[in-house]
């Protein structure tokens, strides 16, 4: 073993205690636009993070009730949070500057959107790895949803055949239990 290597090879460790500690919104991406965003900015809100994909059969359906809930609950106490991803059917071949144009064209989006990448496997960003370790749910597939709690935890996750109407129940409890709570602290 060369003697040297060995603080390089530490570094590459993960630490334990450091891991433990995450949550979803302790981690910084890059949004569509190519800037550096902290999730930090969206503790104390619910969220709802969905790998997005421009040219799926799910898209139009999911884009439209997305907007919806976004533009009903948002942004104070809700965000959905969207990250376009091309691993599943190569349904997401644009730029990023395409996508935003897209979906902004189309759907008029006004939900926050990130760079493309990848929510799967070992390429996976370190966002989306937390996610599927959290939840036990990998995506597998576009329009993979996380709903995200105030404190940044995992509450629940669905795939793609579950309509964005049938798991707003479960936002709509979690943004009340939030509004509550801010009540109760004033």
């Amino acid at each position: 073993m060369y003697p040297a290597l060995l603080p390089l090879m530490l570094l590459l460790l993960p630490a334990p205690a450091l891991q433990k500690d995450r949550d979803f919104y302790s981690f910084q991406l890059v949004n569509i636009r190519g800037k550096l965003v902290t999730l930090e900015k969206y503790r104390g809100s619910v969220s709802l993070v969905v790998n997005v994909a421009s040219e799926c059969g799910f898209t139009d359906g999911h884009y439209k009730a997305l907007q919806k809930l976004q533009r009903e609950l948002g942004p104070y106490h809700f965000n959905v949070l969207a990250f376009p991803c091309n691993q599943f059917g190569h349904q997401e071949p644009g730029s990023d500057r395409e996508i935003e144009s897209f979906v902004r064209k189309s759907y008029s989006v006004s939900f926050p959107m990130f760079s493309k990448t990848a929510v799967a496997g070992t390429g996976a960003n370190t966002a989306f790895k937390y996610l599927a370790e959290s939840s036990g749910k990998e995506p597998d597939w576009n329009f993979w949803k996380y709903l995200i709690g105030p404190d940044g935890k995992v509450v629940e996750a669905w795939g793609p055949s579950e309509s964005v109407e049938k798991v707003r129940p479960d936002v709509m409890e979690q943004v009340r239990k939030l509004i509550l709570k801010k009540k109760e602290e004033l």
